[in-house]
């Protein structure tokens, strides 16, 4: 088999280029969804300008997409100190496009068209910015399964609800797969709350991870020890900046 077919192969199957892609993929339907409707602009003395399309699209199209970016992209990356200040910028940018869809869905036809050329500019900044820096970070981190963060983007882009679990049974979960879902399921915690997590073993390494990336915020509470079952209470703690 020749290098070069080799070497497709492995990338289309490698999850780092998978998960790119999937996010990709998102980006450009709204660009393009976002394009197709403004460039229907109004006319001199009509009302021709199809808002009406412009703001579902941007109500069951763009928002869920920044709710999802919220969760399986903002998220695990606001884990990591080298990313905290970006992810914070990106929730204020989503913040600012939910703003300007409210503003759309309230506006006539002829300020929808002015509203909607402003949220594809903001949008094409925001998303170039995940695409050329927050994913390689993403896709570095080692508490961060890219086949994980694509099937749960997938998921929520898709119309399933966010997975909110109280317990994770890592016994049912693929070995490589564990720890990246524990660490997602952490990064979707407010401070106070807390899930179970049950394993076949005592997970100490899983601590260690825990101590290396989120010392002194997170809680450990085994609730059982043994002999077949540990159940550990894992909480994120409230923590001053």
């Amino acid at each position: 088999m020749p290098a070069a077919e080799i070497f497709i192969r492995a990338t289309e199957t490698d999850p780092d280029v998978i998960a790119r892609s999937v996010v990709r993929e998102a980006h450009e339907r709204l660009r393009a969804g976002l394009a197709e409707l403004t460039n229907a602009h109004p006319v001199a003395g009509g009302d021709q300008f199809a808002s009406a399309e412009l703001v579902d699209f941007c109500l069951h199209e763009l928002r869920p997409y920044l709710v999802a970016a919220g969760r399986d992209l903002y998220a695990p990356a606001a884990e990591a100190a080298d990313t905290r200040l970006l992810v914070d910028a990106l929730r204020i940018g989503s913040v600012a496009l939910n703003a300007q869809i409210d503003d759309l869905a309230a506006a006539g036809a002829v300020d929808a068209f002015r509203i909607s050329v402003a949220i594809a500019a903001a949008l094409n900044v925001h998303l170039q910015i995940e695409e050329s820096v927050l994913l390689p970070a993403l896709t570095g981190m080692r508490s961060v399964d890219p086949s994980l963060l694509a099937a749960d983007l997938r998921a929520c882009l898709a119309g399933e609800q966010a997975e909110e679990s109280t317990v994770i049974d890592v016994r049912k979960i693929a070995r490589g797969g564990r720890h990246p879902r524990v660490f997602a399921r952490y990064a979707g915690l407010a401070a106070g709350e807390a899930f179970i997590l049950v394993n076949s073993h005592d997970p100490k390494p899983l601590r260690q991870e825990f101590e290396a990336i989120h010392s002194g915020a997170f809680s450990w509470d085994y609730l059982q020890t043994g002999p077949e079952e540990w159940r550990v209470r894992i909480g994120r703690v409230a923590v001053d900046d």
